[in-house]
C-alpha cells in the first residue's frame, strides 16, 4: 500500500490548511493512551482551562463561553 493512502496529511497540505487560520491562534489535540492516529481536518471550539481535572479527562474543556482554540482532532477508528 502506498503512503498517500494511509496518511491524511503532509506537511505542505498541512502547512496550507494552518494558513487559514489567525497565526496567534492557539492549539490543542485531542488523546489519550499510546500509539498515534491519522488527524481530521482542525477545527475551531471554545474552552476554558481547567487544570484540576484528572489526566485523562484533559486540561481543557467545552465551553461556549470560553476561548477559542484550533483543535487537532485524531481520527477516531471502531474497530
Amino acid at each position: 500500500m502506498k503512503d498517500q493512502h494511509i496518511f491524511h496529511f503532509n506537511v505542505s497540505e498541512l502547512i496550507e490548511l494552518l494558513k487559514l487560520f489567525p497565526g496567534d491562534m492557539p492549539v490543542l489535540v485531542d488523546g489519550y493512551e499510546d500509539g498515534y492516529e491519522n488527524f481530521n481536518p482542525p477545527f475551531i471550539v471554545k474552552v476554558v482551562y481547567q487544570p484540576e481535572n484528572p489526566y485523562f479527562s484533559g486540561a481543557f474543556q467545552h465551553d461556549d463561553q470560553g476561548k477559542e482554540v484550533l483543535v487537532l482532532k485524531r481520527e477516531y477508528r471502531d474497530d
